[in-house]
């Protein structure tokens, strides 16, 4: 059978576990971290996304308006009149 690297599987010394496990504490506590700077970064990325799309329908609703005080003043009936 072979290992992840194509050799033969290789066995695992014994001496080894309060190594892996203090390791792989270590490791768990360098992925938490990581994952939450990962979650800041995204927290942070949805609320510029959120005040952006705010920002673009406050100027959707102003060039509807704009567009139907033309259509006014040139005497026309709107055509998209509904909000």
């Amino acid at each position: 059978m072979s290992g992840p690297n194509g050799d033969l599987g290789m066995p695992v010394e014994a001496g080894t576990d309060s190594e892996a496990d203090s390791f792989g504490e270590a490791e768990y506590a360098a992925i938490n971290s990581m994952l939450d700077q990962i979650n800041s970064c995204l927290d942070h990325l949805e609320e510029k996304n959120d005040h952006l799309h705010a920002r673009l329908q406050e100027l959707l609703e102003s060039n509807r308006q704009t567009r139907l005080e033309f259509q006014q003043q040139l005497g026309e009936t709107p055509s998209d009149a509904s909000p």
